[in-house]
């Protein structure tokens, strides 16, 4: 396996904390400018990008040939107004946390500065892309993709910002996304009720793999891969509790173990209101990112882990543990400073080995 393997990026969903993987990538951007290669952005050392939720929008940005730095600015800089005014919780009993405008704004914004301030659209990537969505119109899962199969005959007619909103739309934290488009034909488009690819595809590395095989007619052994995640936590009780299993707040006490030690506060208060935390969205998506890297580790090295690695996988992530703890919607900006300093201590790490089989020689 040498160094012309096709390289993929695929990159989590995982709201702000998006900001992982983009001073990941800022860290590289940096590196291979430093060392004086003319070719020093993602877009030119990679061949195929994938990302979903926060993730997609990161890889379209990146395939429009923004540079990483930018997008890291973005998402630091506006935390705290995409996240800022969250509605009342009595009202999110039947609207989305958060309006999409501001996001929709900066999106917009960044994304037709890198188009001579024209809205680019999917057809405007400069490297093979797709994002992951959920189609409530159709009740299905979909794959939105540039123009890298001729095949593909209706998705690079959208807007870049359109779909880059649409894989993002995460339930609860926003509304569906819908739109309207007139595509490359002169025709009127409908783009209606888009949600977040994460309810199926937090980690698209394997969506990847597989639109590379059968859209580049690759084999395993072709593929060069780097999966960056956007942090994960792992599920315990942060409680304080008793002998008695009974748990503190003011001067309300509220048991929430049994006598013989076992929980009994599994409701819709525990998995999606307390705290304010949504603890069944972060269980679904951790899930199923762990389940990829999972089948990824099967295909790469069998069941016993005997095989030859029959590819180039690596995958960059971190623990955020009780001293990191960053939910999605975050906008505590010494959090956000502690993730990113996460992200540049994994870079030092594992640049050697990024470096080597994620870069093109100019």
């Amino acid at each position: 396996m040498g160094s012309n393997n096709f390289k993929i990026l695929s990159i989590d969903g995982g709201g702000i904390r998006g900001i992982f993987p983009a001073m990941f990538l800022v860290e590289y951007e940096a590196k291979l400018k430093a060392d004086g290669n003319p070719n020093w952005q993602v877009y030119q050392n990679f061949d195929f990008i994938c990302g979903t939720s926060t993730g997609g929008i990161i890889a379209i940005a990146l395939s429009l040939g923004i540079p990483a730095i930018e997008i890291y600015e973005l998402y630091c800089n506006n935390a705290s107004v995409i996240f800022g005014n969250k509605r009342w919780l009595l009202r999110t009993f039947y609207k989305s946390s958060y309006k999409r405008d501001t996001l929709e704004n900066l999106v917009k914004k960044k994304f037709a500065d890198a188009n001579n301030n024209e809205d680019p659209r999917m057809i405007h990537c400069k490297v093979p892309t797709c994002v992951t969505i959920y189609d409530l119109q159709d009740g299905a899962p979909s794959v939105l993709k540039s123009k890298y199969h001729e095949k593909f005959v209706r998705d690079y007619h959208i807007p870049a910002y359109q779909a880059a909103l649409a894989t993002s739309a995460a339930p609860t934290y926003f509304n569906p996304y819908s739109s309207e488009y007139v595509d490359l034909n002169g025709l009127n488009k409908s783009f209606h009720n888009k949600v977040d690819g994460g309810v199926f595809c937090n980690n698209p590395t394997l969506t990847a793999i597989i639109e590379v095989q059968k859209a580049f007619k690759k084999n395993l052994s072709d593929l060069s891969v780097l999966s960056l995640g956007t942090g994960h936590q792992k599920f315990s009780d942060a409680g304080m509790l008793n002998n008695n299993g009974i748990i503190s707040k003011g001067l309300k006490k509220i048991r929430v173990i049994n006598r013989d030690g076992k929980r009994n506060n599994w409701g819709i208060k525990y998995w999606m209101l307390s705290g304010g935390k949504k603890r069944l969205i972060e269980l679904f998506m951790q899930g199923q990112s762990q389940q990829v890297q999972n089948l990824i580790s099967l295909l790469q090295n069998g069941i016993d882990k005997q095989e030859y690695p029959n590819f180039i996988y690596h995958r960059i992530d971190t623990e955020l543990d009780e001293n990191c703890k960053i939910d999605m919607d975050e906008t505590n900006k010494e959090k956000l400073k502690k993730l990113a300093e996460k992200a540049s201590r994994e870079f030092q790490l594992n640049a050697s080995t990024v470096l080597k089989h994620f870069s093109k020689t100019a």
